[in-house]
């Protein structure tokens, strides 16, 4: 008997630290939902451009969790619209069909060849997040920028060099966009666009997703990449950037701080800013859920870049 008491109070003792750690669970999901609630409220009904590209595509795990964070932000309030790339799976495709890929400081020569590849490829990426969206129970409709004159392009070169049926876009047409929004849909943008002859041009997917925040006046444009953000000295993981605003990035620039693929970045990040789009993110899209630690946490995760005037969430 008195073993069997001993046994009771123990299954009790155990039974109590249970209850007491699930409370304890319980009680941080509570505060996670505090937290973002003033940027839930801050947000609300703004729109938000998400570029996605990097190796969140490829991976299947994070290609989840970065859909089911762009739904929970449609659900939320926000409007967002998705601008997404497609390089990798365009070198794979032009690789299967016997040629080689191409690059022109870091653009890709499109031959017609290429073109037709490129449309396609980017067409199957497009609808398959529509596809995953739709799967999550918001309605998606994927576009490109030739559907409605959405993205008008010139010719682009590089550095004086021919690099065949690339775009520079020259305007945009956001009245399909705002329309998608206004009847509640979620807009997927693959980056082809038409010249004034209305030949059809690959788009870098940067530059689209910062035309199409420009044009929409977004108030956020988030970058999903394969890096953690900005570094003050890229050599050192410490010096992490969480606030930057255009003047400090500018500097950097001018001191040579920021290079390779980083440097075009931040620029279009100081366009979209000069331009009206309130903030940039720049975000590892490799960490699963970083869209949702960055809008909807007091310190996020990578970098932001804002307004000389704006105000600063960590201090």
């Amino acid at each position: 008997m008195e073993a069997w008491v001993k046994m009771e109070d123990k299954r009790r003792e155990v039974g109590s630290g249970m209850e007491e750690k699930n409370m304890q669970g319980i009680l941080q999901k509570a505060e996670v939902l505090i937290e973002a609630l003033p940027y839930i409220q801050r947000f609300n009904r703004k729109i938000i451009v998400v570029k996605y590209g990097g190796s969140a595509m490829v991976d299947e795990e994070l290609k989840r969790s970065v859909i089911q964070d762009v739904t929970l932000l449609k659900l939320v309030g926000f409007k967002p619209i998705i601008v997404h790339g497609g390089g990798k799976e365009i070198s794979r495709w032009v690789e299967k069909s016997g040629m080689e890929p191409e690059f022109v400081n870091g653009l890709r020569k499109t031959d017609e060849a290429t073109m037709e590849i490129a449309e396609m490829v980017l067409g199957r990426v497009n609808k398959s997040l529509v596809q995953m969206v739709q799967g999550l129970g918001v309605h998606a409709i994927g576009i490109s920028g030739k559907d409605g004159g959405l993205l008008r392009v010139d010719k682009k070169y590089s550095d004086g060099q021919d690099i065949g049926f690339v775009g520079e876009i020259k305007s945009v047409n956001p009245k399909v966009l705002f329309d998608l929004l206004e009847k509640d849909f979620l807009p997927i943008v693959c980056p082809v666009g038409l010249d004034d002859g209305f030949e059809t041009y690959n788009i870098n997917a940067d530059d689209a997703a910062c035309a199409i925040a420009r044009a929409v006046n977004a108030e956020k444009l988030a970058f999903l990449t394969d890096i953690e953000g900005v570094y003050k000295d890229p050599g050192d993981k410490s010096t992490l950037i969480s606030e930057l605003s255009v003047s400090e990035a500018q500097a950097l620039i001018g001191k040579g701080n920021i290079g390779g693929g980083m440097l075009p970045k931040l620029n279009n990040c100081i366009e979209a800013i000069e331009n009206g789009v309130s903030r940039v993110h720049i975000l590892d899209g490799r960490i699963p859920h970083c869209l949702l630690l960055e809008i909807f946490t007091n310190r996020g995760i990578g970098t932001a870049i804002l307004g000389d005037g704006e105000e600063r969430f960590n201090k």
